[in-house]
């Protein structure tokens, strides 16, 4: 596991870690209790501790992958065009975002707030067309429930984005699909590299290959393992649960 300082080294150019974005780092790992509801079921849940180290290696490696890529890696502050279309989280992802959510409610209510805000409107436009359960915010597993979701909110915008800034109010806390997202990492199989269709213009394969950010899989698999849980959800029920 890197040293806390080092990831912070690494991370500061390629993220544009503010002042108060280091201090929440520099904070011991939280693990609070959350309550999740499935159907009949009340499951308390936390966030385990490894998911701290998860979260340290894959912005570091995201740090290292900034520096190979250089310009051809052009996310920013302002770049949201990932920031658009519903996507599965896990709920490793939930709980992370949960406990960033308590952070929030404690440190800065009135942003917890709005980001709450911004969900629930999120929920009560497209909701009604949400392929899974509503109460829970458990994404549906059948291959119609799935085929549903392939269309299912492709234009709305994450309830997490500042449309007047552009960026991630739980950004320390996004999840990990929004961690990954820009620069090569291996798809599918893990035969083939995919990245932002914004990034890499012009750049070869073999350049494109050199600036590969590998991402610990196993190790997020393990924390899942962990926790127990199984199934999906979206980022806007997270938010709010």
């Amino acid at each position: 596991m890197l040293p806390l300082e080092e990831v912070l080294r690494l991370a500061r150019p390629a993220l544009g870690l503010s002042s108060p974005q280091e201090a929440q780092l520099r904070k011991p790992a939280a693990n609070p209790k959350v309550v999740a509801v499935q159907p009949g079921i009340l499951v308390v849940m936390r966030l385990p501790a490894g998911d701290r180290e998860l979260v340290q290696i894959v912005d570091a490696a995201l740090a290292e992958t900034a520096r190979r890529s250089g310009e051809w890696l052009v996310c920013r502050l302002g770049c949201t065009q990932c920031c658009f279309g519903a996507f599965a989280i896990n709920e490793l992802d939930a709980l992370r975002l949960r406990a960033g959510m308590d952070a929030l409610r404690d440190a800065e209510p009135a942003l917890a707030a709005e980001i709450e805000r911004r969900a629930r409107a999120w929920i009560a436009e497209h909701g009604a067309d949400f392929p899974g359960d509503q109460e829970t915010g458990r994404l549906g597993g059948s291959d119609a429930e799935r085929e549903r979701f392939e269309e299912f909110a492709n234009e709305a915008a994450c309830p997490a984005l500042d449309p007047a800034t552009g960026r991630c109010d739980v950004y320390e806390w996004r999840p990990m699909t929004c961690r990954v997202f820009g620069p090569p990492v291996r798809m599918g199989d893990g035969n083939a590299l995919g990245h932002c269709e914004l990034c890499f213009a012009g750049a070869s394969t073999a350049e494109v290959a050199a600036c590969e950010m590998p991402v610990p899989h196993e190790l997020e698999a393990g924390l899942l393992d962990e926790i127990g849980a199984k199934g999906e959800t979206l980022v806007a029920f997270a938010l709010l649960r």
